[in-house]
């Protein structure tokens, strides 16, 4: 059984924060103030577990309360995407396409934002980074320059989703230093940026990692983890909050549904035999 710690206080560097809450049914209730503004988290599970729906809920409903989201895919295209957004009744209308980006409006009012969803090749990154690393020639320091940017010119998004560092991990064909110096760079920029980012990552079935690397869960500021899995014979879907930096949350396996309409969190029910699920 998981309970909220003890207080009613933030705790940690987050006390004068803006608190955040997805439109995602009951998960807000697994934590005790909200997600912080500003944070990078890591979305982590096996394959079916609900990841590109989650991150997707969280931009569009964001983006009908008239804020504006980046969803950046390294597989799917855009169009494929809008398409698993629309599969759910989420309203979305094309502004503009071009170039790998498709603009999306929120919600068919006046006071919906927007969505940009941009497709980018791992394989000109992972180029960039390589003849970046073999020009440092062991320094610590190396610059960036000349790295595709993922935020496009001009747009400053309240959300950002990747999706996924498994995708660009796997271009980094046996060049492991290359990919652990890129994703470093990408959390600092997601930082500076102020947005709140969601970076998907791809584990087994039933995880006792929660990214691939491990440098991942060290840098992010929170791990959110979806299961599919099976509990004493029986295929189980729940979420689990494994962290969140300086938050109060609940310390449990929570059971999830996919609806027709998106996720939706039971957050006063616990999935029990759960340590089946490590």
């Amino acid at each position: 059984m998981g309970g909220k710690q003890a207080g009613k206080k933030p705790i940690g560097p987050f006390q004068e924060t803006e608190w955040l809450k997805l439109g995602i049914p009951g998960f807000n209730d697994l934590l005790e103030e909200g997600i912080p503004k500003g944070i990078n988290i890591l979305v982590s599970g096996g394959p079916g577990t609900g990841k590109t729906i989650f991150c997707l809920q969280s931009l569009y409903h964001a983006a009908r309360e008239g804020r504006d989201c980046l969803y950046i895919t390294f597989e799917e295209s855009p169009r494929k995407l809008q398409r698993h957004m629309q599969r759910f009744g989420w309203d979305t209308q094309v502004v503009e396409e071009k170039e790998g980006l498709l603009h999306l409006r929120a919600g068919g009012t006046e006071k919906g934002g927007s969505i940009f969803i941009r497709m980018v090749d791992p394989f000109r990154i992972t180029r960039a980074v390589e003849g970046l690393v073999e020009k440092a020639a062991g320094r610590i320091s190396i610059e960036m320059k000349g790295i595709p940017d993922l935020i496009p010119a001009n747009l400053s998004p309240y959300f950002i989703a990747i999706d996924s560092l498994s995708a660009l991990e796997s271009a980094f064909i046996h060049k492991p230093e290359g990919y652990r110096i890129y994703v470093e760079q990408i959390f600092r920029a997601f930082e500076k940026s102020g947005a709140t980012t969601f970076l998907i990552t791809e584990t087994e079935e039933s995880p006792t990692r929660f990214s691939r690397s491990g440098i991942e869960e060290f840098l992010a500021d929170g791990v959110i983890v979806l299961y599919n899995t099976k509990v004493r014979g029986q295929r189980v879907q729940g979420i689990e909050i494994l962290k969140m930096r300086g938050v109060k949350h609940e310390r449990k396996i929570a059971p999830i549904q996919i609806t027709a309409e998106g996720i939706k969190v039971f957050p006063r029910e616990t999935i029990y035999g759960t340590d089946e699920l490590k």
